[in-house]
């Protein structure tokens, strides 16, 4: 009894439930595109603009060029040797000036200073388990 009785109420609930889900997509579309619309006059207590906020603007800026590619480069990148006179002359300014950050000073300081910022030389300090 329950066996011919099944599909005649699929068959009567189908059309209604087509129409619920056509009802559905077309409002979810339809609120898709006033969105932001509607968040420019809504009060501020309700999820909208803050008073302060300044006016859009009457016309849309224009799209960033993406696809353009930049201009060809009017000096030649660094030779092999340029590199290695600049990376060399680095190294000198860095040890001349503040010497090399994996170690302390060369100031009398002792190795359970503190670490001076950038410096690796306690890389596991923080990495102790906390109680």
């Amino acid at each position: 009894m329950i066996a011919r009785a099944l599909p005649r109420i699929v068959a009567q609930a189908l059309p209604r439930m087509v129409a619920v889900t056509l009802i559905a997509s077309a409002t979810a579309l339809l609120s898709g595109c006033s969105g932001s619309l509607i968040a420019d006059h809504m009060p501020a207590a309700v999820g909208g603009l803050p008073e302060d906020t300044p006016p859009r603007p009457a016309v849309d800026g224009p799209y960033p060029a993406v696809h353009n590619m930049p201009p060809a480069r009017s000096t030649a990148p660094l030779s092999y040797d340029q590199q290695k006179q600049l990376e060399d002359d680095l190294v000198a300014a860095r040890n001349r000036y503040g010497g090399t950050p994996d170690t302390p000073a060369a100031t009398g300081s002792t190795a359970d200073a503190p670490a001076t910022t950038g410096s690796t030389a306690k890389a596991k300090a923080g990495s102790a388990r906390n109680p």
